[in-house]
């Protein structure tokens, strides 16, 4: 049986050869995503506990500083107890912080919340074994820094220039003694790193004497393990120590969250390429196996049982994956590499790529047993025809309808999940999207099934446009799009789940645009926003101040104020400037006036004011942590959504929110000024906060883009996955025209004896295609744009303002391309069927 499957195999090969690239694709496209995913975690955590092998015990400070905690009790006398331990070889206290370094234009080098500031710790040698000096030296006094190698790259500096660094107290000019390199226990994957004195860190950072962690190195000879029992012993209350290998490892699991998350999408999409392959692999066999049903008839006539046969075509499956998935892994870790440097971060060390056993064994597995899975049911359906019957018909019977049993389960699936799907629209709560995923799937696997019953009206539906263009060759493409229903279904299938799911991105993604921008347009009326960035925490009276002498400058700040309970319900506290903040940002009051802050009162928003049941005139009792107590009576209630960065849930007069807190965490502030925004206004702003790279100066379209430009792009990267889908679409179109033309040599014959020329024929092949793309990208879109709507319903409830939109530029796009595809599909077959020979296809029995 195995010498006859493989016989079979390479007589067929011609036939098998786009179910095997269907196959091959899948599984390089699987392939692909496992090794990227294990590469990149493999470079992220071996970066993340690069230098950790130095560190024996770390002791940390548990208060935060940054949460209005103590800094803790690691202080000189600490760090000199614990290095007078036994097997201690040195103590390095340490010190970290936001610092951002600006370049010399004066932008902010660097990106994320990777802008690291921390203190130089020179030994009795005065070297900081953290730290490799390749230029210059360590910093030691109050106006020196030193930069990492690839900071300094960036800015364009050497030792002894001038730069200007921001942090949390505010920025300053420093001259440069040094240029290093460091470790990733010290410098983030794509972060700068700026080196102060330790005093200077310790006044910039924390507080003077005090450190946030202590790097112990052991003695030769001395265990981890051992050195921690006596860390332990002399911990001051509030400290935490652990090894270097387990801070090492915690550091790891943080490091590669992301590289996991990216390879899981990858995976996903990877998923659906092979299920869309799996139609163009049950297609290929149902038609090689009707093509054979006299060769099979014959075997069993000649004494082959029915599970013999079963298993020569099972194995010529087998063989096809196998031969597919060798090729697909070997192109799968190329496209590795590809992914590598398509989506990793540009910062991303560089590393091996990793081809784990496991990986390759799911891999084979996946692309030996799925065409086996997408065989068996034509298989099945040939083994039931009796050797008889088989010998004795002159051409393989094609099935002429769809199959009512099909068509029943089809539409039943299709109702029962658009059922579901529109339940989940119009309901609410957490899982309203589970079911509507359950639905989708349901209504997406019915309208699978359905395709065949749909290709008759649908053909019949265009035919007239076709015929009018071209009468004889519109009229017979139209007769043999549905010649065979089944077939067409499982070609127009494939294409429409891509499509399914590239529309529903688009009206997702433009929905969600929309929304965005439009909060941001309608919301914010001032002309900047002043706000730390990535990586700060908090903007300082000191640093803002100069704002306020600006000329004709509106400003308020947006002091956020936590720790309250109102009524009994936990709330955070906005502090605005009541006399300007209506300038500043625009408030859809519903009940009451905005004026009431100007008279000591709160507003509310109104999701806030729903839950907690409040309304205009109440007064609440508020409770502080602290133990404060006091009330406050509601003003007015606003239109706010639940997720804006700017939009308040409380909003409360800067009087209030002063009364109950000393040191509110200034979010951001808000600043108008006479002219509107411009190019010297941003100047004079800037200049105003003293040229600090930790202040970030945003306008509106700064926002907007911030908000909504992420969409844009995460959109693309699906677009481009989605591609390999229907990529595998349109090579089953191509196998099924192929497979079509092979089995009409006899009518195309025929039809060229009787005047069709070789470009008719052509012709009527590509019509064909576009028939079946037109079906399978109309199926898709409006699947796409039905489950589009569903989930923008589940976010109506908690996004004020979200609105469907329907992009109708992309959803035409992706018509087009899906069209594109179908005709280029179309050449390989169509050029084939022109070139038939006349005589032979007609004489052939």
């Amino acid at each position: 049986m195995f010498r006859t499957a493989l016989r079979n195999v390479f007589a067929h090969k011609a036939r098998l050869l786009m179910t095997a690239f269907a196959v091959m694709l899948g599984v390089t496209f699987i392939t692909g995503s496992l090794v990227y995913g294990d590469s990149l975690n493999r470079a992220a955590a071996g970066r993340a506990t690069d230098g950790y092998e130095r560190i024996a015990v770390d002791v940390a400070a548990d208060a935060d500083p940054a949460d209005g905690g103590r800094p803790g009790n690691l202080d000189a006398r600490t760090v000199a107890t614990l290095a007078e331990l036994p097997g201690v070889a040195a103590a390095a206290g340490r010190v970290d912080g936001f610092a951002a370094v600006a370049g010399r234009d004066g932008r902010l080098i660097g990106h994320g919340s990777s802008h690291q500031g921390g203190n130089f710790a020179p030994g009795a040698d005065g070297t900081d074994p953290a730290y490799r000096f390749v230029r210059g030296s360590g910093p030691t006094g109050d106006d020196a820094i030193a930069l990492d190698e690839t900071t300094a790259a960036k800015g364009g500096y050497r030792v002894g220039d001038t730069v200007r660094v921001g942090t949390d107290k505010g920025a300053a000019s420093y001259t440069l003694s040094g240029v290093f390199r460091t470790d990733g226990t010290k410098l983030p994957s794509g972060g700068s790193l700026t080196l102060f004195a330790g005093a200077t860190a310790q006044r910039l950072f924390l507080e003077p004497g005090r450190f946030q962690n202590v790097e112990l190195t052991a003695a030769p000879g001395t265990h981890p393990q051992e050195l921690l029992g006596r860390v332990q012993s002399v911990l001051p209350k509030g400290t935490t120590a652990v090894t270097g290998a387990r801070l090492a490892q915690i550091k790891a699991n943080l490091a590669t969250a992301d590289s996991d998350t990216m390879s899981q999408i990858l995976v996903g999409f990877a998923a659906v390429a092979l299920f869309v392959a799996t139609f163009l692999i049950s297609n290929t066999f149902t038609m090689l196996v009707t093509r054979r049903t006299r060769e099979l008839a014959l075997m069993r006539a000649v004494g082959a049982s029915r599970k013999q046969v079963r298993r020569i075509l099972l194995t010529e499956s087998l063989l096809v994956g196998a031969i597919a998935s060798v090729a697909g892994l070997a192109a799968g870790t190329g496209v590795a590499a590809l992914l590598r440097t398509l989506f990793a971060p540009a910062d991303t060390p560089a590393a091996p790529l990793v081809l784990t056993p496991g990986t390759a064994i799911v891999s084979m597995l996946v692309g030996t047993l799925l065409p086996m899975v997408a065989a068996w049911l034509p298989i099945r359906r040939a083994m039931a025809i009796p050797p008889v019957a088989a010998l004795s018909a002159a051409e393989p019977a094609a099935p002429a309808r769809a199959g009512s049993l099909r068509t029943g389960i089809g539409a039943a699936l299709a109702l029962a999940g658009t059922a579901a799907v529109v339940y989940g629209a119009l309901t609410t709560g957490k899982d309203a999207r589970t079911v509507i995923g359950v639905g989708a799937a349901l209504a997406l696997t019915g309208a699978i099934g359905l395709i065949p019953l749909l290709s008759r009206p649908f053909v019949a539906l265009f035919k007239p446009l076709l015929t009018r263009l071209h009468p004889v060759h519109g009229d017979l493409a139209a007769r043999n799009t549905v010649r065979d229903p089944r077939r067409t279904g499982a070609t127009a299938a494939a294409l429409a789940i891509a499509l399914t799911l590239a529309s529903g991105l688009s009206v997702l993604g433009a929905s969600a645009a929309r929304y965005l921008d439009r909060a941001t347009t309608h919301a914010f009326t001032a002309d900047y926003l002043v706000k730390p960035a990535e990586g700060g925490r908090r903007l300082t009276p000191a640093a803002t101040a100069p704002l306020k002498k600006l000329p004709g400058a509106t400003l308020s700040p947006l002091d956020q104020s936590t720790g309250y309970r109102l009524a009994g319900v936990s709330s955070v506290l906005t502090g605005v400037d009541p006399a300007t903040i209506g300038r500043l940002l625009r408030y859809d009051v519903v009940k009451g006036s905005l004026d009431c802050l100007a008279e000591g009162r709160i507003a509310v928003a109104d999701f806030k004011a729903e839950e907690a049941g409040w309304h205009v005139g109440q007064t609440l009792p508020l409770q502080r942590q602290d133990g404060q107590r006091g009330s406050v009576t509601i003003g007015a209630i606003y239109r706010a959504d639940e997720q804006s960065e700017l939009m308040p849930s409380i909003t409360a007069p800067d009087s209030l929110v002063a009364r109950y807190d000393s040191a509110p965490h200034t979010a951001g502030i808000l600043l108008a000024t006479d002219g509107g925004p411009g190019r010297a206004a941003l100047a004079d702003v800037t200049h105003a906060l003293g040229d600090n790279p930790a202040l970030a100066v945003l306008d509106q379209a700064d926002i907007r883009d911030r908000d909504s430009g992420s969409i844009g792009d995460q959109l693309n990267v699906f677009y481009a996955l989605l591609s390999m889908a229907l990529t595998i679409a349109a090579l089953g179109i191509a196998n099924t025209l192929a497979m079509s033309v092979l089995e009409r040599r006899k009518e195309i014959g025929t039809l060229r004896a009787l005047g069709l020329d070789r470009a008719g024929v052509t012709r009527m092949i590509r019509l064909e295609a576009l028939l079946l793309g037109a079906l399978g990208a109309t199926v898709g879109t409006v699947m796409g744009v039905f489950l589009g709507w569903a989930l923008g319903r589940t976010l109506q409830e908690s996004v004020v303002g979200y609105e469907l939109v329907l992009p109708w530029g992309r959803l035409a796009l992706g018509v087009l391309i899906a069209l594109a595809g179908a005709l280029l599909a179309s050449l390989w077959p169509a050029r084939r069927a022109a070139r038939v020979d006349i005589p032979a296809a007609t004489t052939a029995q």
